[in-house]
């Protein structure tokens, strides 16, 4: 059974909500969520215009009991008669959008997130390398685990064990940080989208390649695909013949990395990618074989939102 639509336009402060050939109006507040919560059934799609701030709280509070879908401004945009004179039509517009609502709906709010997530991410890595290093010059294991670190943090005070402090209270707030992007990236994405349907591909990375990628109509061919994400290989041809030279990496750096931290998932849970890696194992090593599953992996992504098929392991 599909899922009840609903629209809600958002402003400073009201809420006008359109339900089944209705209108309700609310105060843009937590009693007026809680009103909308009282006539909204879960697990209603809900579509939402990106206002700036006006929508975020009540987004948050809306959680995880609805399928909330931001809308970015620009797509309304491209509807005759949606924009203009303000009339309660909007809202029953906006939930019409809902119906066949895609990732090519996302804002440019969950791009910026996606940004922060690479990051911070890649800010932890380093934080974590540094750790390490400064565990080991104290004459530590470079683990991390808490039994090693409260050891280490009882040692005599010196420069490397104040950093080592500053590093672990860094860390804390990066990975605060980390959790709090993806929580605001599921607002943001269809919990519906097929992308998840794809073993190896988690919430968060569905979410982040989903927020980059937009709408995937637009790259009419597999290979189109491969290399907006910069994982497109690039071969030399010379008289003794064709040499490979890794990857080209002039697309999208974040969805790069983003295809290859799932390839690490994939090779271990997905059929499809899993005999791949055993395949090519022999040919290839290291990071490069990973490279080569996550461009597997975008072939696979790309097919399954191209033509709107759930993934299948014969892929």
């Amino acid at each position: 059974m599909e899922a009840p639509v609903a629209g809600i336009d958002v402003s400073k402060d009201k809420l006008v909500v359109y339900f089944q050939g209705k209108f309700y109006e609310f105060p843009n507040n937590k009693q007026g969520f809680e009103g909308v919560k009282q006539i909204l059934p879960k697990g209603c799609k809900i579509g939402i215009e990106s206002t700036g701030v006006y929508h975020i709280n009540l987004v948050k509070y809306l959680g995880n009991e609805y399928d909330v879908r931001i809308i970015n401004p620009l797509v309304l945009k491209k509807f005759k008669d949606f924009r203009g004179k303000k009339s309660d039509k909007n809202d029953k517009k906006l939930a019409e959008l809902v119906v066949n609502m895609g990732s090519e709906f996302i804002t440019s709010e969950a791009r910026e997130l996606t940004s922060q997530w690479d990051f911070v991410t890649r800010s932890i890595v380093r934080v974590k390398n540094r750790l390490r290093r400064d565990l080991v010059l104290l004459g530590y294991r470079d683990s991390l685990s808490r039994e090693n670190l409260n050891e280490v943090l009882r040692g005599e005070d010196n420069a490397v064990l104040s950093e080592v402090r500053f590093l672990l209270g860094e860390l804390e707030r990066l990975e605060g940080r980390k959790r709090e992007i993806e929580e605001e990236l599921e607002n943001f994405v269809p919990k519906d989208s097929l992308i998840f349907t794809i073993p190896g591909i988690g919430r968060t990375l569905g979410c982040i390649i989903l927020a980059r990628v937009g709408d995937v109509r637009r790259f009419s061919d597999k290979k189109r695909f491969v290399a907006y994400c910069g994982l497109d290989p690039v071969v030399e041809s010379s008289g003794k013949g064709v040499v490979s030279r890794g990857i080209s990496k002039k697309g999208d750096a974040v969805l790069r990395r983003a295809f290859y931290l799932a390839a690490l998932t994939a090779i271990r849970v997905n059929p499809v990618i899993k005999r791949f890696y055993e395949e090519h194992k022999g040919r290839l090593k290291g990071k490069e074989l990973i490279i080569a599953c996550a461009r597997k992996l975008a072939v696979i992504t790309w097919a399954v939102l191209y033509y709107n098929k759930p993934f299948e392991a014969d892929e």
